[in-house]
């Protein structure tokens, strides 16, 4: 197969966030080892928000190209690989992505399952393994207990939402507006509470003053305390992320009395750690989809060239289900 010599890229000019990104043609990427895949489909996240105004873990100097989550086909694979030329993959290259082409460990690629688009696609690596990985593996979640899901009609939440539900537990949801409860309903929430309401207090009622046995927090801010009050004896908070804009603190003296736990959920972290790790929750999530769990929700879809807009739904807290950016009509 040839190749272009140049793509089309989104890169991160400057620290300024969205409005310092431009779309320009530069090389494709070439990485010694590491596959090269034609790029569908791109996920849009908050970390990306972060990382166009140098706010992320991981600072790379400008001009960089951001986006963690790719969908589309493989069109060079290093010798060996799990994966093969030709193939419809999802993969997390977790910078890269918003390219026409975008190079990616081979290990972090994953086939996509039959019947399954592009767009949805884009949240199977990012998304659903985090959630997996943080259900499951960190917060070793048992059939019957109970989990409360925050922002559980975004691209992360409403992963969450599906695979609790496909574990065994009763899911409570916790989303603002009656469009993102809706959403959090249909991907197999029992109940969906106000966020802006009085959500802990309906979590009490609802366990008959017991609590929960795992929250799932992609939130933090200014929820994070009343979520340590709704553990259960024994219950574990999942600290995912910190999308209410502060990182908040907690009084370890909570944990002491109730037995409770916060756990560090940091996906990418892990896998260098555990190599294995991400292999090991694809196989987990695809007999999840095989069971008919796994239905990524898509959000807005936007060109290439509008990733500025689609970064400012995340900001404003607009987004429904995952964000995407269609590189290629396929």
């Amino acid at each position: 197969m040839t190749l272009p010599e140049t793509m089309r890229a989104m890169r991160v000019t400057a620290l300024d966030g969205p409005s310092a990104l431009a779309l320009q043609e530069i090389p494709l990427p070439d990485i010694a080892g590491a596959a090269l895949v034609e790029v569908h489909a791109a996920g849009v996240a908050f970390a990306d928000l972060l990382l166009t105004r140098g706010k992320y873990q991981m600072k790379p100097e400008p001009p960089f190209i951001p986006g963690s989550d790719i969908a589309g086909i493989v069109v060079r694979a290093p010798e060996g690989a799990p994966v093969r030329v030709g193939q419809r993959v999802a993969g997390a290259p977790l910078t890269g992505a918003w390219a026409e082409y975008a190079a990616a460990s081979a290990q972090m690629l994953f086939p996509i399952p039959d019947g399954m688009d592009f767009a949805a696609a884009t949240s199977l690596t990012v998304n659903y393994q985090t959630s997996y990985f943080a259900l499951m593996e960190r917060g070793q979640l048992k059939p019957g207990e109970t989990v409360l899901v925050h922002g559980a009609a975004g691209g992360v939440g409403s992963a969450a939402v599906q695979i609790a539900a496909a574990g065994g537990a009763h899911v409570i949801a916790v989303a603002h507006g009656d469009d993102k409860r809706r959403t959090a309903v249909e991907s197999g929430a029992a109940q969906a509470l106000e966020a802006e309401g009085p959500w802990l207090e309906e979590v009490r009622a609802l366990t008959d003053g017991r609590g929960v046995d795992v929250v799932y927090d992609p939130v933090g801010g200014d929820r994070f305390l009343d979520s340590v009050r709704s553990l259960a004896p024994g219950g574990r908070l999942l600290v995912v992320g910190f999308a209410g804009g502060s990182i908040p603190s907690v009084q370890v003296n909570r944990l002491l009395l109730r037995n409770t736990s916060v756990v560090g959920v940091a996906w990418p972290e892990y896998a260098r750690v555990d190599p294995e790790m991400p292999q090991r929750c694809a196989a987990g999530l695809a007999a999840m989809h095989a069971a008919g769990y796994i239905k990524p929700v898509v959000g807005a879809v936007f060109p290439l060239e509008q990733a500025a807009e689609a970064l400012r739904v995340i900001e404003e807290r607009r987004a429904v289900g995952k964000v995407v950016l269609q590189i290629r009509q396929s």
